[in-house]
């Protein structure tokens, strides 16, 4: 498919919306990069950008690739990694198979995910003044000689 075929066949609704859909009977293969919102209701595989915007996958939408992005909402099924800056959102009828990387991640009841998830924050949680940062833990002087996990 060419470049120009495949502008003509996304449409766009509303400029005031920020936002591209991808109908059902589109098929893409390779790189996707975005500078707005998208939603896809067609089938994608490959890879997606869209780190400052929203993937959303609808619930016609099979995507089968890695996605970066700052926040992905699934209702259709998505096969790959994501990787969100913001959030992860798998609605009911929704279905993830991959790992996710996301500081908020919400799966609703009657969705289907399969893989890991890394709630990792961007950056360090501030302390509170008078008192330990609300992820410090206490560990036995026992424990402290274990070798740390790298690379998972």
């Amino acid at each position: 498919m060419s470049p120009a075929e495949i502008v003509s066949s996304i449409e766009k609704p509303p400029a005031e919306r920020g936002m591209a859909l991808i109908g059902r009977s589109v098929v893409i293969k390779g790189e996707l990069d975005g500078s707005e919102d998208l939603t896809i209701e067609g089938h994608v595989e490959g890879k997606i950008e869209l780190r400052d915007h929203t993937l959303t996958v609808g619930q016609n939408g099979r995507i089968k690739a890695q996605v970066f992005a700052k926040s992905v909402v699934v209702l259709g099924e998505l096969v790959g990694n994501i990787n969100a800056s913001e959030k992860v959102d798998i609605r009911d009828a929704g279905s993830v198979d991959g790992d996710i990387i996301a500081p908020r991640v919400a799966i609703a009841e009657g969705a289907h995910f399969r893989g890991s998830i890394d709630m990792q924050r961007k950056g360090p949680v501030p302390a509170k003044a008078g008192g330990p940062a609300p992820s410090a833990v206490t560990v036995p002087a026992a424990v402290t000689q274990l070798t740390p996990r790298v690379g998972s």
